[in-house]
């Protein structure tokens, strides 16, 4: 660990590196406490960098026993190293040939990263730094080398030996007793994209041919028995290689494509060159342990790693600062396959969510930074729903303004030109300069300003001149660093929807400037106006939210209920009523308005757009559901008493469905999903529906409730059903509640990936006695404290996923949560950090609580070992 202040990174520092690597020769040797590397690197003097009188390679937790250059072992006085790594003095002036011998522990790695053992099996995570804790080598991503990987092993240790590229030579020596494979990659890349696995593994097989004609091999490796659960993560690969053709021409480049499935894993998933590894609950799913949103995750997180293929891989990242371009741009393009796959407005819907529910609170508090970031002391604490979320925002924008046909153009260029290279973001951007004779001068603040724009919309009709005007305004608040910000470049699509529903014509009056229906608003405040409008419209504004902005429109409460009904844009329509039911819930709790009868148009509207047969069922799903607790105390930003939010919001829900009780148990009977489970579109949305109706109804007190919720899971046939079912009775004080939890574990306690649902299912119980049921289950036999997932399941459902309890009175929620934190800070930084950026909004709390969540924070900020990660975002956080 380190116990000295870590050294900020800093953008406007970045200098190439001044050598090279040009191949890399690996023998690994794998052995549980002492796995033996060697490496032969082909290096060379970088033209390009300022000369240097001594090669540093990085380097963790490794043992030095052997280095030598172009065959000559180096003396003492030659090198140097340090637990950071290893320098070598007065290298030659050409190409030369460093060979250097380590080892490392892989049983002992418990922070998960560079090589680590699992469950008996060798698996690596080398993104962002973990390569140095492998072999000493040049750990950054401009350094692009290709590879040849002999990896060899017991045969009974691992029978299995995976590297990235095509296998070329494999064997048995030793009388059979051990065995080898070596793999070849032909495409130069960053060390972060090496990968091996060795171990007890089981392949599903298949093929795709390429538009080409091609043949590539398709292998999903996972643990023995389980082999009957990869069938939907092979079918999303397949149509996400074909989709990648499609749409953006990208064919796949190696004989084969391989997907592992580990247990223990920090991420979701990681892209390295044909060998992707990922956390095995985002590949195994049957309808008996996977629900239909754990399909639907699969199906996009096996299209993001396999799209980073171009997008990352073949071309990567000049420097860390760069990641969105390959983490933002690949987002976008799993959320555009997932809408081609599913329905376009029902993933703009959950994006969107997912965005508010993330991204925006980051903005809003002490973690915000720009899609690109100018420093960082930690980059593992970069990879944030801004890096990600709103840097796919940012590609859908450009998108917005050049439209689809010219991002293609765009990205067919940038293809060609840093195919094989390190980029950057402005070398991205050019490429759509260029491509459609676009000036993005401005839109580059996208990249460079921290903050979520707020687009404050007021309308003027002047009926005699049967005009309608739209004043815009943009403001940005201050945040860490950045206490002035420019006007941004906001695309603003709009409509405006006459007094029979349907889309009125866009007709700029003199002076207006429009493309399409998108106004490009470039100035804090711009007018614009619009012609033949006798009748004053509905102005329905920011359609398909083509901006990551805030909006505050003058739209009255009829207009927000007429748009529900009526508004030819559904993303729209979904928007004002959430936008109608955050007006009545923040009135509620400030307040400052809302009188209980005014839930009755809210109520009309989302009645109206449940019952409508005329819309998909997964859309009409989503207005079940009112804005969550999180969303609301996001709203409401100050004084923030997350006890009164939940009170009222279930006196909301509890109105909502009394209103409607007897159309929710049609609902429920009209789409219940019989017959065998499938995880299609259609199946999935009827039985989101239905659901989403039965969710409502268990929100009305007393026995019929239980019995509803009860029945509910008694019937289920599926994990879809079964965790609706469980979802609404561990909120409940019934006998029910405990029958069915000790049902669920009694099926799922032989099964890791399942019982982690029965974790969170009782982390994210609102019942009072929730804390210390958490801290009964950190002691449970299958608890592991070193287990990702197990992590995210309890510890992370209660802190991030269970407001009313993480933020207890007494602060005991958060000293829990300090607690935890220090636990792991010991030996998985990552998931360190992670857990504690749900601290991030501490300040907007009410007085008590806030004091309370600032005293935790001082705790841990004052502990003696802190790592770099839990530094950083502890220091941002207070500071």
């Amino acid at each position: 660990m380190k116990t000295n202040t870590p050294r900020t990174i800093r953008l406007k520092d970045y200098a190439p590196s001044p050598f090279l690597i040009e191949t890399v020769d690996l023998e690994i040797d794998l052995h549980p406490t002492e796995t033996r590397v060697r490496s032969r690197l082909k290096v060379k003097r970088n033209r390009k960098a300022e000369p240097a009188e001594w090669l540093h390679l990085d380097g963790e937790e490794l043992a030095l026993e052997a280095i030598s250059i172009n065959g000559r072992p180096l003396g003492e006085g030659g090198w140097r190293s340090t637990p950071e790594g290893l320098s070598i003095k007065c290298p030659p002036k050409g190409s030369f040939e460093l060979a250097i011998t380590s080892t490392c522990s892989p049983e002992t790695n418990k922070a998960l990263s560079g090589l680590y053992r699992s469950r008996g099996i060798f698996c690596t995570q080398c993104e962002a730094e973990g390569f140095r804790r492998i072999t000493y080598f040049i750990d950054r991503p401009d350094v692009l080398s290709v590879y040849t990987t002999r990896i060899s092993a017991d045969i009974e240790l691992a029978p299995v030996l995976l590297g990235n590229g095509n296998l070329v030579e494999s064997g048995k020596s030793d009388g059979g007793r051990r065995h080898y494979a070596v793999w070849h990659d032909p495409h130069p890349k960053p060390s972060y994209l090496f990968a091996m696995v060795g171990g007890d593994l089981r392949p599903t097989t298949s093929t795709f041919t390429t538009a080409s004609g091609r043949e590539v091999e398709l292998r999903i490796y996972v643990e023995p028995g389980k082999e009957d659960r990869c069938a939907w993560a092979m079918d999303s690969l397949k149509r996400s290689m074909a989709w990648d053709e499609r749409r953006f021409g990208r064919e796949y480049d190696l004989d084969i494509f391989m997907i592992v499935a580990v247990s223990d894993f920090n991420m979701g998933a990681m892209e390295n060159k044909g060998l992707n590894i990922f956390n095995d609950q985002l590949i195994l799913a049957s309808p008996d342990t996977a629900t239909d949103i754990n399909y639907e995750r699969i199906e996009s997180v096996i299209a993001h790693e396999y799209f980073h293929n171009w997008t990352g891989n073949r071309i990567t990242c000049r420097d860390w600062f760069q990641l969105c371009l390959k983490e933002g741009l690949t987002v976008y393009r799993d959320q555009e396959f997932s809408a081609d796959e599913r329905s376009r407005t029902v993933q703009r819907v959950a994006d969107v969510k997912h965005l508010r529910a993330h991204q925006f609170p980051e903005d809003a508090g002490p973690l915000a930074h720009p899609v690109r970031p100018s420093k960082y002391i930690e980059i593992n604490n970069f990879y944030t729903a801004t890096v990600y979320d709103k840097g796919a925002e940012v590609c859908r924008m450009l998108e917005t303004m050049v439209g689809r046909e010219g991002f293609r153009k765009a990205m067919d260029l940038y293809f060609q030109r840093h195919d094989g290279e390190a980029a950057t973001v402005e070398q991205f951007i050019a490429c759509f300069e260029s491509a459609c004779e676009v000036d993005l001068g401005q839109f580059m603040l996208w990249y460079e300003q921290a903050g979520t724009p707020q687009l404050i919309v007021k309308t003027r009709h002047d009926a005699a001149k049967a005009t309608l005007t739209l004043d815009l305004e943009q403001a940005i608040a201050p945040t860490p660093g950045q206490a002035r910000k420019k006007p941004m470049h906001i695309p603003v699509r709009l409509g405006l929807v006459g007094t029979d529903g349907a889309d009125l014509a866009l007709k700029p009056a003199a002076g207006t400037v429009i493309a399409g229906d998108v106004l490009e608003f470039t100035q804090r405040r711009q007018s614009f106006t619009f012609e033949g409008l006798e009748l004053r419209p509905t102005v329905s504004i920011l359609r398909g939210f083509s901006a990551p902005v805030n909006v505050t429109h003058d739209a009255s409460d009829d207009d927000l209920a007429f748009l529900i009904g009526h508004d030819q844009d559904l993303f729209n329509r979904w928007q004002s009523m959430q936008t109608l039911a955050m007006r009545l819930l923040t009135g509620l709790i400030t307040g400052s308005g809302a009188r209980p009868a005014g839930i009755a148009p809210l109520s009309a509207a989302v009645r109206k757009t449940l019952m409508d047969e005329n819309l998909e069922p997964a859309y009409r799903a989503m207005f079940a559901g009112l804005p969550s607790e999180e969303d609301i105390a996001n709203h409401i930003a100050r004084n923030v008493d997350p006890g009164v939010i939940h009170d009222v919001r279930s006196k909301m829900s509890k109105a909502l469905a009394r209103s409607m009780e007897s159309d929710l148990a049609k609902l429920m009977k009209r789409h219940a999903v019989k017959g065998p489970y499938s995880p299609d579109a259609e199946s999935a949305g009827r039985r989101a529906l239905a659901n989403g109706a039965f969710g409502l109804l268990t929100r009305l007190d007393g026995a019929a409730a239980s019995e509803l919720a009860a029945g509910h899971y008694a019937k289920a046939r599926n994990m879809t059903d079964r965790m609706a079912a469980l979802a609404a009775l561990t909120h409940m004080r019934t006998p029910a509640r405990k029958e069915a939890l000790e049902d669920a574990y009694k099926r799922w306690k032989d099964d890791h990936l399942t019982i982690d649902k029965w974790f969170a299912l009782q982390a994210a119980s609102n019942l009072p006695g929730t804390l210390a049921q958490v801290e009964k289950l950190l002691r449970h036999p299958l608890f592991s404290i070193e287990a990702p997932n197990k992590v995210r399941a309890l510890i992370g459902t209660f802190a991030m996923g269970n407001p009313v309890n993480f933020h207890r009175p007494d602060g005991k929620g958060y000293a829990f949560l300090a607690d935890q934190v220090l636990r792991l800070d010991s030996f998985n930084p990552q998931m360190a950090s992670r857990m504690l950026g749900t601290f991030r909004s501490w300040r907007t709390l009410e007085e008590n609580r806030a004091n309370l969540a600032q005293r935790e924070l001082e705790r841990i900020r004052a502990h003696d070992k802190l790592s770099s990660d839990v530094f950083e975002i502890v220091g941002k956080i207070l500071d």
